[in-house]
């Protein structure tokens, strides 16, 4: 009943696993995004996947476990995640992409990168997650991690949380930039408090300090072009955590600090978040 409201972009791409949900557009090079946490695909169908359709074949895909993707078992972790969006490109004939990937969805690129990198053209990286961080997570992910969590709390959310409080998280996920008009809509309400998705999110998010701490000591030997936008004002990913060590560990890698920006540059400042894949197809050879 949860997925009743909202009806799905794309198409499906179906795997041994289950199905994995694409919305395709454009013609072009090819380029695959891949969303944060609790999220979906629609996230960039509001308005970054008309901006750059017209020059790239564009494919946003619904991690599993979100938005209209089956879970395929609820992989856990980057690199579960990045193996079998992979197939799932393959299998729509995507070759030498580049990945865009968003906070939690930077985290699947890097893992992406890591398994195949001479497969891809190149990464852009949006406010992504990609080391560990000093401290704990606030006291929501951790409650809604536990058994009490996982059984009680988040089942009750998803029955029963009013449409301001999902506003509310929404202003401060955008803080200090407005949410755009119609973009809960536009996401999916219903799919936002889908019981199953709320669960697997906050597992993954628990667990992916663990998952970008392996990862990272394999970051220094990537080449590929790498092009990082991040905003001064992220409360949601810390700038000085994630991105600037990133740069000083990748050679390859370049930083583009947002002044004033919140957790979501595509949103805020989609016209530099396109020059950015735009240098990344640059860089890669493909323009």
């Amino acid at each position: 009943m949860a997925r009743a409201e909202t009806l799905p972009e794309g198409g499906f791409v179906t795997l041994p696993e289950g199905r994995i949900h694409a919305i395709v557009r454009g013609e072009g090079p090819d380029l695959v995004m891949i969303h944060g946490a609790n999220g979906n695909a629609r996230d960039f169908s509001f308005e970054l996947i008309d901006r750059l359709a017209d020059d790239f074949r564009v494919i946003a895909f619904d991690r599993p476990g979100f938005g209209f993707s089956d879970d395929l078992g609820g992989p856990e972790g980057p690199v579960e995640q990045a193996d079998l969006l992979r197939a799932a490109a393959e299998a729509l004939g995507v070759e030498q992409p580049i990945i865009l990937g968003h906070s939690y969805g930077g985290a699947v690129a890097m893992a992406w990168a890591l398994r195949s990198e001479d497969d891809l053209a190149g990464l852009t990286l949006l406010a992504p997650a990609t080391h560990p961080w000093p401290g704990e997570l606030g006291l929501w992910y951790r409650l809604t991690a536990s058994r009490l969590g996982q059984s009680v709390v988040l089942p009750v959310v998803a029955r029963l949380a009013p449409r301001f409080s999902v506003e509310r998280t929404l202003e401060r996920v955008f803080a200090p930039d407005p949410v755009p008009e119609g973009y809960l809509e536009h996401l999916g309400f219903d799919l936002t408090l889908d019981a199953d998705q709320l669960t697997l999110n906050a597992r993954q998010v628990n667990n992916l300090r663990e998952h970008v701490e392996a990862m990272a000591p394999g970051y220094p030997a990537l080449t590929l072009p790498i092009e990082v936008l991040h905003g001064t004002k992220d409360k949601t990913v810390g700038l000085s955590y994630h991105s600037e060590r990133l740069v000083e560990d990748i050679e390859s890698a370049s930083l583009t600090v947002l002044e004033g920006v919140g957790h979501m540059p595509h949103h805020a400042r989609p016209e530099e978040v396109v020059a950015a894949v735009e240098r990344t197809a640059t860089r890669a050879g493909l323009r």
